[in-house]
């Protein structure tokens, strides 16, 4: 009678938490793992989802150098395993337009503001994108790589803004 009851009450539970099991994610949310590229020790954890406003990324990056700023984009290819990183291609750009600041044009799809590290070598991220979906489509960034680089991006330079060496890099989950 009490493996009933228990069993019962596991059922209320579930039903209470739209089914939800422990440990599982909101299926509208993508996690992507930065690991270390270029000899780097940087690693960090994002969050990304759809809101109206944009592509939202959330989360940190660890390992950078203190009080230090560094280019933060988007790249063609969710392929990671290149030592460099050069195997996530460039930056995304489904429209052909050249590189430069996000919130201005003409820019790439996948041109991000700078993050910047505190004095603990720490990037708190917390950016929307413009433009770009995890929803199926031409603007998609399913299946892509979110990239960190050594320097700061200068927003001009072609076609990719002198931002230096992969330093860090994560795949974009499909699902």
């Amino acid at each position: 009678m009490a493996a009933v009851f228990r069993l019962a009450a596991l059922s209320l539970a579930s039903l209470a938490t739209g089914c939800a099991t422990p440990g599982s994610s909101d299926p509208a949310t993508r996690t992507v793992i930065l690991e270390s590229r270029s000899g780097s020790n940087v690693t960090g954890t994002l969050q990304l989802r759809d809101s109206a406003a944009g592509l939202h990324i959330q989360g940190e990056v660890r390992g950078l150098q203190p009080n230090s700023e560094h280019g933060f984009h988007i790249h063609e290819t969710g392929d990671c395993s290149a030592a460099d990183a050069a195997s996530a291609g460039g930056h995304f750009n489904p429209g052909g337009a050249p590189h430069g600041h996000a919130g201005s044009d003409p820019h790439h799809a996948g041109d991000m503001p700078n993050i910047h590290a505190g004095a603990d070598g720490v990037a708190k991220v917390n950016q929307v994108v413009v433009g770009v979906t995890l929803a199926a489509g031409a603007n998609s960034v399913a299946a892509r790589a979110l990239i960190v680089h050594r320097d700061p991006d200068d927003y001009r330079s072609q076609p990719a803004g002198n931002a230096g060496p992969r330093i860090a890099c994560g795949v974009i989950p499909a699902r």
